[in-house]
């Protein structure tokens, strides 16, 4: 049994993590963000040892504005974990993530996209419900 306040207790032992991806809609056409999921879910519950699935959602904006221009290519992955990884740990998750993003996010022509990637704690009130969520990791 683990040592985590409210572990056993309608919670996971170990973290289910939390992933949001923000992206320039304008990726939607090259961005295959199935694939992306697929290399994403073994990568962040392997590098972090979480039980069961990752739950990814994908948020295209319509519009987007790096250094004050619309025709920039954007994307962000946010990592929300149970609190009790180190910071290391965190930073490693965060860099292998962003190689992966760069492999998945083409450069369009004359603009260099624009990624990056947050692991962080979710906060003590977060919580979980649903059927299928614990899985193999794969």
């Amino acid at each position: 049994m683990s040592d985590r306040p409210g572990a056993g207790i309608g919670r996971p032992e170990r973290p289910l993590p939390h992933i949001t991806v923000d992206y320039t809609a304008r990726l939607d056409e090259t961005f295959d963000r199935l694939a992306f999921a697929k290399e994403l879910q073994p990568l962040v519950v392997e590098t972090t040892d979480s039980a069961g699935v990752c739950k990814v959602f994908f948020r295209p904006a319509a519009e987007t504005y790096v250094a004050g221009t619309e025709e920039a290519v954007f994307a962000h992955v946010d990592v929300g974990l149970l609190p009790g990884r180190p910071a290391p740990l965190k930073s490693r998750l965060a860099e292998a993530l962003l190689h992966l993003l760069h492999t998945h996010v083409p450069p369009r022509p004359g603009a260099l996209p624009v990624l990056s990637v947050e692991v962080r704690d979710l906060s003590p009130s977060y919580r979980l419900t649903g059927e299928g969520l614990r899985g193999s990791g794969g």
